[in-house]
């Protein structure tokens, strides 16, 4: 089987950087959408599903360099294996509650207010008009910013070790925290394609990790 040349798929050279990779694939992506296409064109699917494809083996760092070195295999498939953070398994050790709650929860529970709460205004603002530009980076800040937060607060999470009397709280805080991860990066792959369905998901996403948000004050509160 011949390697794809995701390069060319995405009109860049092979020394392009990641943010010049992230560049194509927006305008390429903007430029095959079916409701910003020249009218006179029907969009090209297979090439909307080419250029989905090549970002996402160029598009992500690991998989990049996995990709340059197999580039001349005839025999290369893709390698699917994302490298975003994830948060392991709690430890079995003991901390007090009372540090727990003070230098880990609290904290923690900001964080998340400070990526949930601001989401469906930035939604509003983009949705004047999701093609300006404008409007689009003003949203990618926002995530950008967000996604800054998460990797403090799952990095925090991982800190300390949690009481056993708090279990129930800390399952809840996991999960919050895997969805917002999830839904930053449906929302990330919405900037890119203009694809409404990402932008859905992100939101369903952001409203899960609220629940257990809430699931997780519940429980600290019945202490």
């Amino acid at each position: 089987m011949t390697t794809p040349d995701y390069y060319k798929v995405l009109n860049i050279s092979p020394k392009a950087t990641q943010q010049e990779i992230k560049n194509a694939y927006r305008r390429l992506a903007k430029q095959f959408h079916p409701d910003t296409c020249d009218k006179s064109q029907t969009a090209n699917g297979d090439r909307i599903v080419a250029l989905n494809h090549a970002y996402e083996i160029l598009g992500d760092a690991h998989q990049r360099k996995q990709y340059d070195l197999s580039r001349d295999a005839a025999n290369y498939r893709g390698i699917r294996s994302a490298q975003g953070t994830t948060v392991r398994p709690r430890q079995t050790m003991e901390t007090d509650l009372d540090v727990w709650l003070q230098h880990i929860y609290r904290p923690l529970n900001q964080a998340i207010l400070k990526i949930i709460k601001p989401l469906e205004a930035q939604i509003d603002e983009l949705a004047a008009d999701p093609f300006d530009d404008d409007l689009m980076a003003t949203f990618q800040t926002y995530l950008e910013d967000c996604q800054a937060i998460l990797d403090q607060a799952q990095k925090l999470f991982q800190s300390l070790p949690n009481p056993t009397n708090v279990a129930r709280a800390a399952r809840d805080l996991y999960y919050c925290l895997n969805h917002l991860g999830d839904g930053l990066e449906q929302l990330e792959w919405f900037t890119l394609n203009y694809n409404e369905e990402y932008l859905h998901s992100g939101q369903e996403m952001f409203r899960r990790a609220d629940q257990f948000s809430w699931q997780a004050q519940e429980a600290i509160a019945q202490l």
